[in-house]
């Protein structure tokens, strides 16, 4: 597979674009339609796709088979989250999720359109997250499986975090 990048153009565009306050000390905490709380701290050391989108946008609509495809693939290595930013009665929620064989977790963000990663100013809006908990690139607008994967790839291998435990060193053995 040769490296293409006009697949990767939006991802790389808007790396530019991001500020340097969005660093490691990013997290949040959402409940997905299950009421599971899901922490983005949760998934250090994985790539994490965070899509904000709701169930009336188009575009958005046209993104989950992709996502949904991706998240089968890398299941392993990626952690997909999706972040529905609607208000909507959570039982309709879950049943769009079964209708449209989202196996991914969708978490409730509600409408705001205040994220931890800044405003979103559209749908679906997508942050990819590094292992090392940092916004590494953000796209609004459609995403597919193909420029995450090629992003990803064309990041540098970053050594997985390291949390030391109290009393414990922290240094190489």
């Amino acid at each position: 597979m040769s490296f293409n990048i006009y697949r990767i153009a939006p991802f790389v565009l808007a790396l530019f674009a991001l500020s340097s306050g969005h660093a490691a000390g990013l997290d949040f905490k959402l409940f997905d339609t299950q009421g599971v709380q899901h922490r983005l701290s949760d998934y250090r050391g994985k790539w994490v796709v965070v899509n904000y989108w709701a169930t009336w946008c188009p575009p958005c609509l046209e993104e989950i088979p992709e996502l949904e495809d991706f998240h089968t693939r890398h299941r392993d290595d990626v952690v997909v989250l999706g972040v529905n930013s609607e208000d909507i009665p959570v039982e309709k929620l879950r049943e769009f999720v079964e209708e449209h064989f989202i196996s991914y977790p969708v978490l409730l963000g509600g409408s705001s359109d205040e994220t931890p990663f800044g405003l979103l100013s559209g749908r679906p809006t997508t942050f990819l997250i590094s292992p090392a908990g940092e916004v590494a690139a953000s796209h609004l607008g459609q995403v597919d499986g193909a420029s995450i994967e090629e992003f990803i790839k064309s990041q540098p291998k970053a050594a997985k975090p390291h949390t030391a435990s109290a009393g414990k060193s922290s240094g190489v053995n």
